[in-house]
This record gives C-alpha cells, sequence and structure tokens, in this order.
C-alpha cells in the first residue's frame, strides 16, 4: 500500500532475508487524519486485532496501519466462550502494550461489556482511561442509535469514537447467540439511522460487523468518516478481523475471515522439534562457563 505512512523492510533484493528490519524512525504516525485522507482517496487500509507489543511490533512492521484491542481477547487470550468476559483493567493494560509495540499505529481501545452501559459518567472515565492509561487514539463502544448522547458526551471531552453497529457480540445473549444483522430492509433501515445517529454525535469512525454488502455500501456512501467492516463486504474503507483467525491459529473462523498462514501447524512442528531436541538433549554448545580454575572448587561442595 503505498501511502504517506507506508513501511520499507530495507532488505537488499538479493538478500533472500525474510525477516523485515524494524520500521524507520521516520515514518509519520497514522492518525485520524490520516485515515480520513485515504477514505478521500479512496485507498483501502487493513486492520488487525492484536493483543500483545510483540505481535504488535511486526504487525506495524509489516503495514498495518490500524489494530484494535478487541474484547475478543476474553475468547482468544482468556479462554472464555465470549466476548463479554473481557475485564476492562486487562484490555487497558493490552492496549498500552499494543501502543508501545506499534507506536505509530492507529490503536483503538475496545470498552468491554458493562464499561459504559450503566452510568454515563462511569462511560465517560473509563474511556479517559484507554487514552491515559491505555495510550489509545480512539475507543470503540457497541452501539445503537439510542447511545448517541453518550458518544457525543465521550466525543465532546476529546475521546475519538468508533462506533460500533450491526451485529453486536456483547448483545449476542439477546438473540441466543452470535447473528448478522441487516438481512431485511427494516433491519437494514435502522442500521442506516444508527450510523447517521452514530456521526451526528460526533463518532469519529464506524465499524459495522457481518451484514449484507449492499447494507454497508449504503453506509459507506452516507458516511462522512471512515467506515471499518468486518464481514461487511468490500465497500468498506477499511477491513477488521481477528488475527489469530487470519493466521490460522484458532479452529474455527467465521467465513469473512479465512486463513492465509497456517502458523497453527507451523507451532506444532516446531514443538514437536523441541521435544526431539530435549530427548536428545541437542542443543548445541553451551554459552556459559565457570571463571578458569572455578570449576576444581566444585569437588569440595
Amino acid at each position: 500500500m503505498a501511502t504517506d505512512t507506508e513501511i520499507k523492510t530495507n532488505r537488499p533484493a538479493d538478500s533472500g532475508a525474510t525477516t523485515p528490519e524494524p520500521a524507520p524512525a521516520e515514518r509519520k504516525p497514522v492518525t485520524l487524519r490520516t485515515l480520513h485522507r485515504m477514505r478521500e482517496r479512496g485507498q483501502k487500509f487493513a486492520c488487525l486485532t492484536c493483543y500483545d507489543a510483540t505481535t504488535a511490533r511486526w504487525l506495524e512492521r509489516a503495514g498495518v496501519p490500524v489494530l484494535l484491542i478487541g474484547d475478543t481477547a476474553a475468547e482468544v487470550i482468556l479462554g472464555y466462550p465470549s466476548t463479554i468476559h473481557a475485564p476492562l483493567d486487562f484490555l487497558i493494560q493490552l492496549t498500552a502494550a499494543v501502543k508501545r509495540g506499534a507506536p505509530r499505529t492507529f490503536v483503538m481501545g475496545d470498552m468491554p461489556f458493562m464499561s459504559y452501559q450503566a452510568e454515563e459518567a462511569v462511560a465517560i472515565r473509563n474511556a479517559g482511561r484507554f487514552m491515559t492509561e491505555g495510550t489509545a487514539d480512539a475507543v470503540k463502544l457497541e452501539v445503537d442509535r439510542h447511545h448517541a448522547p453518550l458518544i457525543e458526551k465521550i466525543s465532546r471531552a476529546g475521546i475519538p469514537v468508533v462506533a460500533h453497529i450491526g451485529s453486536r457480540p456483547q448483545h449476542a445473549k439477546r438473540h441466543g447467540g452470535y447473528a448478522s444483522a441487516g438481512k431485511t430492509l427494516p433491519e437494514a433501515k435502522e442500521m442506516l439511522a444508527d450510523a447517521a445517529a452514530a456521526q451526528e454525535a460526533g463518532a469519529s469512525i464506524l465499524l459495522v460487523e457481518a451484514c449484507p454488502s449492499e447494507v454497508s455500501a449504503k453506509i459507506v456512501e452516507k458516511s462522512r468518516v471512515p467506515v471499518i467492516g468486518c464481514g461487511a463486504g468490500e465497500a468498506c474503507d477499511g477491513q477488521i478481523v481477528v488475527t489469530q483467525d487470519l493466521f490460522g491459529l484458532t479452529d474455527w473462523q467465521p467465513a469473512f475471515a479465512r486463513p492465509i498462514a497456517g502458523m497453527g501447524d507451523a507451532i506444532v512442528k516446531a514443538a514437536e522439534r523441541w521435544i526431539d531436541m530435549v530427548r536428545q538433549s541437542d542443543f548445541g554448545e553451551h554459552p556459559y562457563r565457570m571463571k578458569e580454575n572455578e570449576a576444581a572448587g566444585l569437588d569440595r561442595l
């Protein structure tokens, strides 16, 4: 993606190297302004979830401009069956870790279940913690048009809001499980109303999940802000999936997040190789030695 935020690997063409070098220090940070410019130019941008500094560093080197510390951490990091089990303090710590690993990447912190639904004052303070303690660039909330007053107050506090509409995993139990959105005309109208209300309230980005491409295309057409899709069709300005799904680390992936790498199999093979190395004491030359003439004294111990 050749943009003003491009990351170069600085590898000689004939080196045969497969590991990119660190991103140059002069690379411009990705900001909201960057994403708006990309939208205006018709440039699609990639987004991924991320939960640790090491992975964030490599994703930034690859040139991924947007990372989300999603409440999916409850599932892929903590092993819970749904996203509602992500602790607030835990996500704030992960957000700070990702930002340290990818300081020039636009980082979105996901406000977890019950961190903003009960009281507006508490929601604003929690959103602020993502910015101060988590050093996030924006916070994401699962919303509909009834959340417009909250979006306005958080935005007025100086906190960029990513309004997550469509299928909302934190509401899955209301529907007996995860479900797509916008399949009927009334549902599509509701989604358009949600998108319009969020923008009027000051949302800086829209994130649309699990809906027909016709609906997301209409949302993009009417939107004044970047629209990120998660299983919402190709019309969206950006596309996001869970990194573990994309890299083949999960046992099941949604249809819109087909694995493009087999890292799970690679991990199994590497672990099997390590098991064999341990069994055979195949570690190479040991790097640590006692100082000269010191080893003889062990016999007296």
